[in-house]
């Protein structure tokens, strides 16, 4: 049950949420509630109807670098819930609602299914299984535009290990964008900070114009969590 912090005789201003701490719940699942319900990000999700706080960190980001553009053709790897699809469906014109400006595709995959993204399509597909670059062309009808991931791998409780295996991930997203994207086109992952992430960097280096990190404002300040980000795919 939670509880609310009252309000200054100066007017209305959000509340504060506490949550009691509950029997079998841990303190870290309790935290973890109360942060979820005071986060700013959450609340504005449900508001305009993102299926997630993690819609903001791509959304920051394309306001940054301006990769999804009108008629642009993204992958998405790891869709799952699919926040990021709605963003890239509203920002490549995926709908046509802009009449004016060309169409492009969403193409989310993912290891489970998910709920239907009006203007997207996602389907179940391991990213590293052989030949998964060569399906992803096909539903595509040609190259991408665009290769973008949020992929964590599950948590493993130890940071250096939880750290090697999302740059693993990157690595392997990094190396089907490689087969995927068109000269000219972007790249971007998640990582987190911790040292491994310059073998990544390196790699990027030598296929890109341009890679540097970012951190958009949606990223929580005490996550180690950043974006890398490379555009000018050589080719």
């Amino acid at each position: 049950m939670a509880k609310q912090k009252g309000t200054s005789g100066r007017g209305q201003r959000d509340l504060h949420v506490k949550v009691k701490s509950a029997r079998g719940r841990k303190l870290s699942s309790t935290l973890w509630l109360e942060r979820q319900l005071n986060d700013p990000y959450v609340k504005r999700a449900k508001a305009e109807g993102y299926r997630g706080r993690a819609a903001y960190k791509i959304l920051e980001t394309d306001d940054r670098f301006g990769f999804l553009k009108p008629g642009a053709r993204v992958v998405d790897l790891g869709c799952a819930p699919g926040g990021w699809l709605q963003v890239a469906v509203a920002r490549v014109n995926a709908l046509g609602a802009r009449p004016d400006k060309p169409v492009g595709r969403v193409l989310g995959v993912d290891l489970k299914e998910i709920e239907p993204v009006a203007g997207a399509e996602a389907h179940v597909l391991d990213f590293m299984a052989d030949g998964a670059d060569d399906q992803l062309k096909v539903w595509l009808g040609g190259k991408a535009d665009v290769v973008m991931s949020d992929m964590a791998a599950s948590s493993s409780g130890h940071k250096q290990t939880d750290h090697l295996r999302i740059i693993a991930l990157g690595e392997a997203a990094a190396w089907l964008a490689f087969d995927v994207l068109e000269p000219g086109g972007t790249f971007v992952a998640k990582v987190l900070a911790g040292g491994a992430e310059g073998e990544l960097q390196k790699l990027l280096k030598q296929k890109f114009t341009k890679v540097v990190n970012f951190k958009p404002p949606a990223s929580r300040s005490d996550s180690s969590e950043k974006f890398v980000v490379a555009t000018g795919f050589r080719g």
